[in-house]
């Protein structure tokens, strides 16, 4: 891959694409296919990222004390994220409940990425150098796309569903 951008701004990128893929869900109807397959191919794009950003930045990050606790609620996060995708994936994509549901997620989901963005960001550069970039770099994009590849949509058992 020749795009030599730093982790942040490479997850920024990723962040701005998760954006319009919540919007192109937003735009869909019912239970069509092109709300299934946008919606399946969302929540391997937010599962594989989400797991690539644990492993490469705030693996390191968690080692640094006075941004420990800004990653650890990132972690916590990401977790509610993917409790809120396995509950929108049990739920009839028809329902008026489904589109409730995601409108709920995508404010979560911005909220998470907008936090992520203007709050950590600016005190996680302070703390990554070139060498340690470049590390967390290769880690992120390898990562990346094996965690997208083995994304699971594991939905709850329909009767399970959250109301």
């Amino acid at each position: 891959m020749s795009y030599s951008a730093t982790i942040l701004q490479r997850i920024k990128d990723d962040h701005d694409r998760h954006r319009q893929m919540l919007d192109v869900v937003a735009d869909t109807t019912g239970d069509s296919e092109e709300r299934k397959l946008t919606f399946v191919e969302l929540t391997k794009e937010l599962k594989g990222h989400a797991a690539a950003e644990e492993q490469s930045l705030y693996a390191e990050m968690l080692a640094e004390p006075d941004v420990n606790d800004p990653t650890r609620h990132s972690v916590a996060e990401h977790h509610e994220i993917d409790e809120m995708l396995n509950d929108l994936a049990a739920t009839d994509m028809s329902s008026s409940g489904w589109l409730q549901k995601f409108k709920s997620f995508d404010d979560r989901y911005r909220h998470h990425i907008n936090e992520e963005e203007e709050d950590h960001f600016p005190d996680f550069e302070k703390k990554i150098d070139s060498d340690l970039d470049s590390k967390m770099t290769r880690i992120y994009d390898d990562r990346l796309v094996a965690e997208r590849e083995s994304a699971k949509i594991e939905p709850e058992k329909k009767e399970n569903a959250k109301a």
